[in-house]
Order: structure tokens, then C-alpha cells, then sequence
């Protein structure tokens, strides 16, 4: 199931996941074994997005929940536990957004397209006559194509206003569509991130255009999101170095020293001491590199021991 979650937020929120196993200490209580994802936020901080439990037998036995085997025999049930959460929301917003608002990834924003009428000059019927059947066909193109439009044809808000209202939403793509760009056959397209500038867009080609783009800007999203985990994974620092680091980062500051991937050798009383003098938790124990067993010939970078386990430590919502 923890696969699951991994997709879900990759392919449709845009954020990349680490993927592991708790520490013991970390487990869900009562449980065999706890399964995670683990998000970087942009402060640096980790953010528990997803948990999968395998609760073995124990809360069969302790509620008295049974099944009959193939052989006719009474079995404790085993049990599982998982779920995401709200706090998925979070993950969403803290992972895109920027000092202008909120950047929503195009799959799964509510609005995808705000188009905005220019209204022509009072009293130019032909003007306004041309731009309501542009902005129809417009409209209704995009909504063929499978997309989630909204008009904003508010009289009694200035196009600027507009602008920066749907921008700190987060709507993915704006469309501009003015007498001026009625007669010229175009539109003009701003998207909320991977694109600085404007474009010029024939009409004729605006949907089939939009979607492209909208998927563009998915994939620049999950781009962004993968560089800076990427980035921000430090490689088997000492034990001291992180301390020094995280002991004094705070989440209110931005572009923080992030996660840190080390040789660890699995032991509660140590993870304890080290929560309590930085601050700093196991996030996981990452599946992949502990299957191709980075661990191994190591020594633990807090006891000097021999390691067990590559350990992500890091501070944590």
C-alpha cells in the first residue's frame, strides 16, 4: 500500500517521497513493522505524508477476532493499518507554494483555467458581440478537452485584481482574452509556475495548447520538488556536523540544511539521546538503499559501532 501512496503523490501532487521502514522506536504502537513515505518541505524539515502498518497478530488476539484456516482450525487474525491524510494538503501547499500564494499542481486543482474577459470599450457592441462568442468557443473547446474552467467576468473587479486573486490560489493557467486579441485571433496564456512570461496563442489552437502546457507545468512541479530532495539529502555527514547544523534550524527558516542519510546502528536509547540534543528524529530507514545494502562495512556515525541500517535523521513536522 505504501507503493500506492508513493504514486499518488508523485504522479498527481507532484511530490517526491522516501520511501522506508520506521525504527522501532518510531513504529506505529502495537505494531510488527511500520512502512513510510517521508516529504521534504522547502524549509528543509520532513514531513510524515503516509504509514502503512503491519500489525501482525497481536490485535486479533487482544480483541478476540478469529478465522477458521484451511484445516478447519481457529487463527488469530492478522491485521494491517494504513492511511494519508489530511495533512496531505499540507504536504501540497508547503512543497509548491510561494511568496506569491499558493501553486496547485495541475491534476489536481480544482480550477485549471481562469479565462479573463477584457471587457471592450461601453458602448462597442460589435466588440463585445465578438469577444462573448470568442470567449464561448474558447470555453467551451477547453471544457471538451477534459479541463476544469472557470470565467471571471466580474464588472465590478479591475483585471489587475483578478489577476493577483487567482494567482495566490493558485490556478494553474490564466487565459487573457481582450477585443484586441478577438481580432487578432488569439489569446494570451500566463501559467502560475514554469513560465515566466506571457504567450500569444492562436485561438484555434488555445485548448490543445493548454493541455500540453498543464501537463508541462505538472512535470516542472515534480522537477522542481525532485532537485531540491535531491539537493538536500546530505550524504553521511558525522554525527557532530549534523548536530551543529540542526540543533539551531528553525522551520520558519527558509532553505534549511535538510535531511541527512547516514550509517546507523539500530538502538533506541542512542535515537533518544539524539532527539533530545538536536532535535533531530529517524525519518526512515529508506528502502532502496538499505536493500542494496549502503550499510554494510560501515560504522555507525553516532556509537562508532558496526552499522545496521542507512538512517534518514532530520527535523520533522
Amino acid at each position: 500500500m505504501i507503493h500506492q501512496y508513493a504514486e499518488l503523490c508523485r504522479n498527481l501532487l507532484a511530490i517526491p517521497v522516501v520511501e522506508g521502514a520506521k525504527s522501532p522506536s518510531e513504529r506505529f504502537a502495537g505494531a510488527e513493522e511500520t512502512f513510510t513515505i517521508e516529504a521534504l518541505m522547502q524549509n528543509g524539515w520532513a514531513l510524515q505524508s503516509g504509514t502503512s502498518h503491519f500489525l501482525g497478530q497481536s490485535f486479533g488476539k487482544a480483541f478476540e477476532v478469529t478465522f477458521q484456516d484451511a484445516e478447519g482450525k481457529q487463527q488469530d487474525v492478522w491485521g494491517t493499518s494504513w492511511g494519508v491524510s489530511t495533512r496531505l494538503i499540507g504536504a501540497l501547499i508547503m512543497t509548491h507554494s510561494d511568496d506569491a500564494g499558493l501553486v496547485l499542481p495541475p491534476r489536481v486543482a480544482p480550477v485549471q483555467v481562469v479565462v479573463v474577459p477584457i471587457p471592450p470599450k461601453k458602448n462597442d457592441e460589435e466588440s463585445k458581440l465578438a469577444l462573448n462568442n470568442a470567449l464561448d468557443a474558447l470555453v467551451s473547446n477547453l471544457k471538451d478537452k477534459g479541463l476544469r474552467v472557470k470565467v471571471d467576468d466580474r464588472d465590478y473587479v479591475r483585471n489587475g485584481a483578478k489577476y493577483f486573486e487567482w494567482e495566490r490560489k493558485g490556478v494553474p493557467l490564466r487565459i487573457e482574452l481582450g477585443p484586441r486579441d478577438v481580432n487578432g485571433g488569439v489569446c494570451v496564456f500566463k501559467y502560475r509556475a514554469g513560465k515566466e512570461e506571457k504567450e500569444t496563442i492562436p485561438l484555434d489552437e488555445a485548448s490543445s495548447k493548454a493541455i500540453s502546457g498543464l501537463d508541462e507545468m505538472q512535470d516542472y512541479l515534480l522537477d522542481s520538488a525532485k532537485e531540491r530532495l535531491a539537493a538536500k539529502i546530505n550524504l553521511m555527514a558525522s554525527y557532530d556536523e549534523m548536530k551543529e547544523v540542526l540543533e539551531k534550524d528553525e522551520a520558519s527558516e527558509y532553505n534549511g540544511p535538510g535531511l541527512y542519510l547516514v550509517p546507523w546502528k539500530c538502538d533506541a536509547a542512542n535515537e533518544e539521546k539524539i532527539k533530545e540534543e538536536c532535535k533531530a528524529t529517524i525519518r526512515c530507514y529508506p528502502t532502496d538503499v538499505n536493500e542494496a545494502g549502503m550499510w554494510k562495512g560501515k560504522k555507525c556515525f553516532y556509537s562508532g559501532e558496526d552499522a545496521t541500517h542507512m538512517a534518514l535523521f532530520g527535523r520533522a513536522f
